[in-house]
């Protein structure tokens, strides 16, 4: 019998397409049909919907730095001078207002109030206030816009990062890396679209919490549109190679042969999915030769590691992925989501969020200028921040050296560059406290509604029938509003 058909029975077309829905890192990427991949990638948009963007974008692509696990504000960016005066003393009813508790912190009978240990100075033309765990970040003061009255509705961090990502709390929603990359198409045929970095954490102390792909997932949107993420170790992404065995002829008639079928089943059922796999599995034979080449770093100069820091030379680290990103945003990869966890400060936060700083500060800081002096900046839109905020009063015991905080859903910092936003603003304000938010909310909904509209994307119109409904990143609850006030 043919050995390609011999294998084809062996491995039926079902249980290649059972397998390929695990997405690139699976049996799929060995299905590799086309050509050979391009010596240069294409610059222009493929895919993406006709109508999109709705009016000129300032953004072309974007890179999401997610702190997963939720930084304080109070030791970030939302100075509190006055907290000093009120150490150990109990948070005032008044300030409380009856608002909802975890059951980490719904049992303590006092919530005594932890000032910050670290130090603030204002920073850049405008005065920004910035903590002294960010002293490179401190000094792109005059780059970023810093919103300092980020609120959500959920309380713990499964919906709260799901509700961050996606509009919504429960799961199964695409998130805003899938829906931007389904409105506007690929700038690059041979890197995905979204890709996702998952950067490690120096501190072993550190509070990590899981993660999993269903956050960079497509959700009801078409399959091709979930991110790829690139692993640290080993291959980048798993099975872009050829099986050790089997010569490239006897490969190629497989995949031939599995390719008619596919084409022979989409005749009779006209199932979209099909043509998912096969647009996959083409991306995976161009990944061959443009993963390899985006991930060595070799030829890269000394001047960018003073700049990122010695940790971009360690694959993994957060500074490594910010570079990494850089690289990505330099061959027109539109969406890259950086992950970085290890930021549930309930407990040991003098001792455990010096390290998360460091970890992110300057690699944070060497993309954005890096950004700037190549000249991307104008056009890449960089997102930093966690999934809520933290409380003032202190979870467990409290002493002068030593104190944690809990998870606080009504106030949060978050700071973005790039891509018309008007570097050195600093936007909302909560009260003495960081508890409430006294001036310029801005609710999830209105961040991805200023997240679009730089992609030249009105939230409004752009949806996707789906179960009856109307679908789309901000949500069906309220209108979102545009941060105009940080735009320039």
């Amino acid at each position: 019998m043919d050995p390609v058909r011999e294998s084809i029975l062996v491995e039926t077309r079902r249980q290649l397409l059972a397998r390929g829905a695990y997405g690139l890192g699976s049996l799929a990427l060995h299905t590799l049909l086309g050509r050979h991949a391009a010596a240069e990638p294409n610059r222009k948009a493929v895919g993406g919907l006709s109508g999109l963007p709705h009016f000129p974008p300032k953004a072309k692509r974007a890179i999401y730095l997610h702190m997963l696990g939720a930084p304080p504000q109070m030791e970030t960016f939302d100075y509190k001078p006055e907290m000093a005066k009120w150490f150990d003393k109990d948070l005032p009813e008044s300030i409380r207002q009856g608002q909802r508790l975890t059951t980490m912190t719904s049992g303590q009978t006092r919530f005594p109030v932890a000032p910050s240990v670290f130090k603030f100075a204002q920073y850049g033309q405008n005065g920004t206030w910035v903590s002294e765990l960010l002293p490179y970040t401190a000094k792109m003061a005059d780059d970023i816009a810093v919103v300092r009255s980020m609120n959500t509705d959920a309380i713990n961090h499964e919906p709260a990062v799901t509700f961050m990502q996606t509009g919504f709390m429960i799961a199964g929603k695409p998130c805003v890396g899938a829906w931007i990359s389904y409105g506007l198409g690929s700038m690059n045929q041979d890197l995905p679209t979204f890709v996702v970095l998952n950067a490690s954490h120096s501190n072993p102390k550190a509070n990590v919490q899981a993660i999993s792909a269903r956050l960079w997932s497509s959700g009801f949107l078409p399959g091709q549109y979930s991110g790829v993420a690139l692993r640290s170790g080993g291959d980048p992404v798993l099975y872009i190679n050829n099986p050790d065995g089997v010569p490239e002829k006897i490969r190629r008639r497989m995949l031939d042969a599995t390719g008619e079928l596919n084409r022979m089943e989409m005749e009779k059922i006209a199932d979209p999915e099909v043509q998912v796999r096969i647009a996959q599995y083409e991306m995976a034979f161009r990944m061959q030769s443009s993963v390899p080449e985006l991930t060595d770093i070799s030829k890269e100069p000394e001047s960018t590691f003073k700049l990122y820091g010695e940790d971009a030379r360690k694959p993994g680290t957060f500074a490594n992925c910010c570079l990494m990103a850089r690289r990505l945003a330099e061959r027109d990869v539109r969406f890259v989501q950086v992950y970085h966890r290890g930021w549930d400060v309930h407990s040991d936060l003098p001792s455990v969020l010096p390290s998360q700083c460091r970890d992110v500060d300057q690699g944070a800081y060497g993309l954005v200028q890096d950004l700037k002096a190549r000249g991307l900046l104008d056009e890449t839109l960089v997102i930093w921040g966690g999934e809520f905020g933290r409380t003032i009063y202190c979870q467990g015991k409290l002493t002068e050296s030593d104190y944690g905080r809990d998870h606080h859903p009504k106030c949060f910092s978050v700071w973005m560059a790039g891509a018309g936003i008007k570097g050195g603003a600093v936007h909302g304000e909560t009260d003495e406290f960081s508890y409430n938010i006294v001036k310029d909310p801005v609710h999830i909904r209105d961040l991805n509604a200023t997240i679009l509209h730089q992609f030249g994307i009105e939230d409004t119109r752009f949806t996707f029938k789906f179960q009856g409904l109307d679908q789309k990143l901000t949500g069906t609850e309220k209108r979102a509003i545009v941060v105009k006030e940080i735009l320039a």
